[in-house]
């Protein structure tokens, strides 16, 4: 039951931690009849089979015509998605996929305000579905999003109206990871764009992430080298957040194609400065790269939940970038000056073995153990006639019984409190959450009762010395996840 518990509380608290980015949903229109035909196409140097499901062409938003379409990935999912394309265009146009930022089952529709403004701009574009099966907060492969998107980008670049010779890619947040993978599996995507897009690790990248959200809300002392470090540490080294160490840099020294590198210059999600830098350094083609003042994370005018409009000049910048390198004006190089990035991401080493979640297991059970020893000892005692434990012991049994259970229900909850928004802990008394000062207020006492019962070892009964084993074990323990500093 103690390990059961020790892992439900790893899972829960580390599903709070992946890195996500906060997506509208809206209702996709319902298809009219519908004819499926297959279509061969090759991508990457092998042949896929893409089913093509089309509906009845309709008129949309400002004149653009949509199409229903399905594919199927590697594993043999079946995912839909949605074309958008001028109406009254003439020829063969650019052609753009969208890839998912994060989130499990995203459907084509999270994406459809950007598939809308840029077909505007004069391009077909596919907004897929994401996968479900094989990915979640806790489990996912960028190698198979990469495969996902590819697949999806073979349908695109088969239609009619696409010129295959300018179709490209486009990936938001976590897709800043997949695009380029998927970029440099083929030569049949002839550009990437992205938005948000992290030029470092995951672990480090969600890390700097909650650091923004605590800075924000104002919380201070040790409650956040909990939050901002060692607990990522802690699940990473569990296995608990997904693609924990990969680094992009290896991927972005490969692109040979064109790219357009978007941020907004207030994202708080993925460090923009420090991405902006590493994509300028490792991609040795054309990069451009452009920052848009005051503007967040997904480039959304009111916050991505809104839903509502995109960063005036986004679409246009896509849109004018996209029409110059399919229409053969290669861009040199160029960057917009660093935005102002207060906060400077760090490195997350992996954990020494005594950080591991296999010894912090070990030590929680250890500890409750010792702590709950001496109460039931006690109490058989009690009920054969014999005498009762010193305060002391009683007090360090009581607080440390009560103390480690509520450490590990305060970070559940902190954890699970963090959102795309956000952190919200509750009422703070000098930057310290209520619930954590009562924690440390109970290992304060763990650590005062276990001094004075320490003093009394030589004359100690068995239980009490059992006792007394786990407030010191607990010192370290303690120390390490800042229960015992300020």
């Amino acid at each position: 039951m103690k390990i059961t518990f020790g892992a439900a509380y790893l899972t829960l608290a580390l599903a709070a931690a992946a890195p996500s980015v906060m997506v509208p949903t809206t209702t996709a229109q319902a298809a009219a009849a519908k004819i499926s035909n297959t279509a061969a196409t090759k991508t990457a140097g092998a042949t896929t089979t893409a089913t093509t499901t089309t509906a009845a062409t309709t008129t949309g938003a400002a004149g653009l015509k949509t199409a229903d379409v399905s594919f199927r990935t590697g594993d043999g999912q079946t995912l839909g998605g949605r074309i958008f394309e001028p109406a009254n265009a003439t020829g063969r146009l650019p052609g753009l996929l969208l890839v998912h930022g994060s989130g499990q089952g995203n459907r084509w529709s999270e994406l459809q305000k950007e598939a809308e403004e840029f077909a505007k701009q004069g391009m077909v574009v596919l907004a897929p579905d994401k996968r479900s099966v094989g990915y979640s907060k806790m489990k996912r492969d960028y190698s198979q999003l990469a495969d996902d998107a590819l697949r999806a980008f073979a349908v695109l670049r088969d239609r009619p109206e696409v010129d295959p010779a300018k179709a490209g890619i486009w990936g938001l947040s976590e897709g800043g990871w997949v695009a380029p993978l998927a970029v440099t599996r083929t030569s049949d995507i002839k550009f990437m764009i992205t938005v948000g897009g992290p030029g470092l690790e995951p672990l480090r990248t969600q890390a700097w992430n909650m650091t923004n959200k605590v800075d924000r809300a104002g919380i201070r002392g040790s409650v956040q080298d909990l939050l901002n470090r060692n607990f990522y540490r802690f699940g990473a080294d569990a296995g608990l957040f997904p693609e924990a160490h990969y680094d992009p840099v290896p991927t972005l020294k490969k692109i040979r194609q064109p790219v357009l590198a978007l941020w907004g210059a207030e994202d708080n999600q993925v460090p923009p400065a420090e991405s902006a830098e590493i994509f300028r350094a490792t991609i040795p083609g054309s990069v451009t790269i452009r920052f848009f003042p005051g503007a967040p994370h997904a480039l959304w005018a009111g916050g991505r939940e809104r839903a509502d409009e995109l960063v005036p000049g986004y679409a246009e910048t896509v849109g004018s970038w996209v029409r110059d390198v399919t229409g053969g004006h290669l861009p040199a190089s160029s960057a917009d000056p660093l935005p102002a990035q207060p906060v400077r991401s760090v490195p997350l080493p992996e954990s020494a073995w005594w950080e591991g979640w296999q010894a912090q297991l070990l030590v929680l059970v250890l500890l409750v153990a010792a702590f709950m020893t001496y109460p039931v000892a006690a109490l058989v005692r009690r009920r054969r006639g014999g005498a009762g434990g010193s305060w002391p012991a009683r007090i360090l049994a009581a607080s440390g019984l009560v103390g480690v259970p509520l450490f590990i229900y305060a970070v559940v909850s902190m954890f699970g409190s963090a959102n795309g928004h956000g952190i919200d802990l509750g009422p703070l008394l000098a930057g310290r959450p209520i619930l954590w000062l009562v924690v440390q207020f109970l290992a304060f006492t763990t650590l005062v009762t276990t001094a004075v019962a320490a003093t009394q070892w030589r004359t100690a009964r068995l239980r009490e010395r059992v006792l007394i084993a786990g407030g010191v074990l607990f010192v370290p323990w303690a120390l390490y996840w800042g229960l015992l500093l300020p």
